[in-house]
C-alpha cells in the first residue's frame, strides 16, 4: 500500500463472518489506487455476493486480502491479517453489530460500536 488506513475497524457482517470462519476481520479503509499487488496478481479471484461488495482471495492460499469492492471502489478494505509488515494502527469501532451471532461476545474495549457501518 503507497498509503496507511485511513481507519481500522472489527467488521461482524455475515459475509466477514463465513469468509472468516470466525467473528469477522479487522479492515483497514485505503483508496483503492493506493493498492499495489507487487506479485501474483494472476493469482487473485473476486467474488461478489447478491447485495454485497466485492472480496478479493489468493487462489493458492485462500487468503483473503481485499473488501469494499476493490480494485472498482473509490475505496476498499485491506485485511489486517493480508499485511506482513508490522504496523501500529489498532481498531476504532466494531462495524455490523447487529450481526453478531448468539454464541458471540463482543469485548468490552471501549471502542465505538455501529449497528451497520461508521460511514
Amino acid at each position: 500500500m503507497t498509503e496507511a488506513p485511513t481507519t481500522l475497524r472489527y467488521c461482524h457482517c455475515e459475509s466477514c463472518k463465513k469468509l472468516s470462519g470466525s467473528i469477522g476481520t479487522v479492515n483497514g479503509r485505503v483508496t483503492s489506487s493506493a493498492i499495489r499487488i507487487l506479485e501474483g496478481e494472476d493469482l487473485l479471484q473476486t467474488f461478489r455476493p447478491a447485495g454485497g461488495s466485492a472480496k478479493t482471495f489468493c487462489r493458492e492460499c485462500g487468503s483473503n486480502l481485499f473488501g469494499g469492492g476493490w480494485p472498482d471502489s473509490e475505496t476498499s478494505s485491506v485485511r489486517a491479517s493480508a499485511l506482513d509488515d508490522a504496523f501500529d494502527a489498532r481498531p476504532g469501532a466494531h462495524i455490523w453489530v447487529r450481526s453478531v451471532a448468539a454464541w458471540e461476545t463482543l469485548p468490552d474495549d471501549g471502542l465505538d460500536r455501529f449497528e451497520t457501518t461508521s460511514g
